[in-house]
């Protein structure tokens, strides 16, 4: 099968939104499934790896064992042994396609092609508040590049329609900033809808970055090219993939 990854023009270093399509991985897992820490398959899960790392003609495919934190690693080499626990990269090393994983939360890839420096973060909502995407850019801006230069890219995340939350989520958000309101409609009861999407866009230019720009799909509602954690478990399921986002500078 081939693979099909969803391209923005705000990046133009080689990369993709990977969805489902294209992999070998079987049952809850179908498709294209890059997450080394789901149940499924390990044989499966590295050959999925295998073939987006082909796909992108890179000689490897890194991912972190991500935590739901604002901490960045910067990348010269691949790393032997365990994968580092962070959630966001940033590189200048041609070659090394840094992977994100997500199954609702936003992936964000970063780029200043002027410089050469690319940088890419897992943003679920905990990061988010926490300020990943600023820190990615602060380690970006460490390699050389400007913030003015550099554009970001939010790929598949779950909607503001389908993210229902409770009353003590949205506190968290308005004791950091109380205009993060905005950022909250609707909801039955006590409960609201949370708009990641639209948080991780304010912040990315409050930032004072170039441009940034969402890709417009939503994991939870399109379960055919997305897997989505939040519809697993309303299904009761045991387990989910993960999506692999991913961003490369080309050559070596």
């Amino acid at each position: 099968m081939t693979l099909a990854p969803i391209r923005t023009d705000a990046i133009k270093a080689p990369h993709g939104f990977f969805t489902r399509a294209g992999g070998v991985s079987a049952g809850i897992y179908a498709g294209l499934n890059c997450g080394p820490g789901s149940r499924d398959d390990p044989a499966a899960v590295a050959e999925n790896r295998a073939l987006v790392a082909a796909h992108l003609g890179a000689r490897e495919l890194l991912s972190l064992h991500q935590v739901h934190s604002p901490d960045v690693v910067v990348v010269a080499a691949p790393w032997a042994g365990e994968r580092p626990k962070a959630d966001a990269m940033a590189t200048r090393t041609p070659g090394l396609a840094l992977g994100v994983l997500t199954a609702d939360c936003a992936p964000v890839l970063l780029e200043d092609p002027e410089a050469g420096v690319i940088g890419a973060a897992h943003a679920g909502w905990r990061g988010a508040l926490a300020g990943v995407t600023d820190r990615t850019i602060e380690a970006m801006e460490t390699l050389g590049a400007g913030r003015g230069r550099i554009s970001a890219a939010i790929g598949p995340v779950i909607s503001q329609r389908a993210y229902e939350v409770g009353p003590e989520f949205m506190d968290e958000f308005v004791a950091e900033d109380p205009e993060t309101t905005r950022f909250f409609a609707g909801g039955a009861g006590d409960r609201v809808q949370f708009d990641l999407p639209g948080y991780l866009l304010a912040r990315l230019r409050a930032a004072g970055i170039a441009e940034a720009a969402w890709t417009g799909h939503c994991t939870f509602s399109d379960e055919k090219r997305f897997y989505s954690y939040r519809r697993a478990m309303h299904r009761g399921e045991k387990d989910y993939g993960r999506l692999v986002s991913v961003v490369m500078l080309p050559g070596a």
